[in-house]
């Protein structure tokens, strides 16, 4: 029987019980329709998993006893940033959860030239915690027990004059180098244009401080497509993928 992993933020401890509400609460209830005494796995970013039991199943609290801590080695050795331009709707969510799946580890969401979502402070707060959460849904999915952050979106120019995390690289069609033909020295920036791309100043810009264009072949894929493609790329390249 398969092992269900849900994402809490409290502190976990053996021998403790900690109540699940909300979200986890109606999955674990409504969902998986789970019962008093069946095994289940959580977890809350710290690097590990831990073995539990459901005590006391409800519909809106669960309580469970945590009954070991378990160490988890699914992380990927490389240390990625996705620089996403971003995208409407399901395009971003798309984004976050397959970067999260391969292995990525910050989420920097942009906003550049060509971006069409306009987030006022309100909207934005929410739209910060749904990102948050399609991270945490991809982590119970993949086994990840570090979550991803997703920061704050920036401007592009504010982005731009940001030291770097490492190397930066930007996807462009056409660009003279493949992405498949880089040495990897570490970590790493990739950024991702919108739907209608960087622009050539944005481009011009990004040369002029050292990042990188890099081509992923011949075809132009769509921005929610081109991240967990490159990430696919070059976790073949240096990454968990032998």
């Amino acid at each position: 029987m398969r092992l269900h992993r849900v994402y809490t933020d409290q502190d976990l401890q053996p021998g403790q019980e900690v109540s699940i509400r909300d979200r986890s609460a109606h999955y674990l209830t409504r969902v998986l329709r789970i019962s008093a005494g069946q095994p289940i796995c959580l977890f809350n970013g710290d690097g590990h998993d831990y073995a539990a039991e459901i005590v006391r199943p409800g519909k809106s609290r669960v309580i469970i006893a945590v009954n070991s801590r378990l160490p988890v080695a699914c992380e990927s050795k490389l240390q990625i940033t996705v620089v996403q331009a971003i995208s409407r709707g399901e395009r971003m969510d798309q984004t976050l959860q397959k970067c999260t799946e391969l292995g990525v580890q910050v989420f920097q969401p942009l906003f550049s030239e060509r971006v069409e979502v306009k987030l006022r402070p309100e909207k934005l707060e929410r739209r910060m915690k749904h990102w948050q959460g399609v991270v945490v849904s991809a982590c119970e999915q993949s086994g990840r027990a570090f979550v991803p952050r997703v920061l704050e979106p920036v401007d592009f120019g504010d982005w731009l004059n940001q030291p770097g995390h490492g190397c930066r690289l930007v996807l462009v069609p056409g660009a003279r180098r493949s992405l498949a033909s880089l040495e990897i020295p570490g970590p790493l920036e990739l950024a991702i244009g919108p739907e209608g791309g960087f622009s050539d100043v944005e481009l011009e810009l990004m040369v002029s401080r050292s990042v990188q264009p890099v081509s992923l072949g011949p075809r132009i894929l769509r921005t929610e497509t081109a991240a967990p493609a490159a990430v696919a790329v070059l976790q073949a390249l240096a990454g968990d993928f032998a």
